[in-house]
């Protein structure tokens, strides 16, 4: 990215799903408001969400997925806080070397269909209807000692 006026694009491909419109390209701003809506209710701040987004997008570049190699654990520990949001997931790849041993080759790609319920605002609930996070029914002065 040449300026922060810049946004970097990766083309995806969704099924469209109940009735949705189908996301053909995955932007910073859609990762952004991907990653808002999956933080608490409390939200993340627009210029952290979108600086997070920019920094993921910067690593994907045009591609459908990453080697984990390239990651510093500084933006490992990124990338898992979003694999725990269900934004990013692993996959992994096993070969035979020469010499017989086994080599695991990780990667990271986008959940797109997840995403594209976060953008919409979808939380997904889990299956039984029960809120996934149990904080969120408790009120704010209960952490107050009296």
């Amino acid at each position: 990215m040449k300026g922060t006026g810049e946004s970097m694009n990766i083309l995806t491909k969704l099924k469209k799903s109940d009735g949705e419109s189908k996301l053909g390209t995955l932007t910073v701003e859609h990762l952004t408001k991907a990653i808002k809506n999956s933080i608490d209710k409390s939200g993340m701040p627009d210029e952290e969400a979108r600086a997070m987004a920019q920094h993921v997008m910067n690593f994907f570049g045009y591609s459908e997925r990453i080697i984990d190699n390239v990651l510093e654990p500084e933006d490992r520990d990124a990338f898992y806080m979003l694999e725990d949001a269900g934004i990013l997931m692993t996959e992994r790849e096993e070969t035979t070397l020469y010499d017989g041993r086994e080599w695991r080759i990780h990667y990271w790609m986008f959940r797109k269909e997840r995403i594209t319920e976060l953008i919409s605002g979808r939380k997904g609930a889990s299956t039984d209807g029960v809120n996934q996070n149990v904080y969120d029914e408790i009120p704010e002065d209960i952490w107050n000692r009296e």
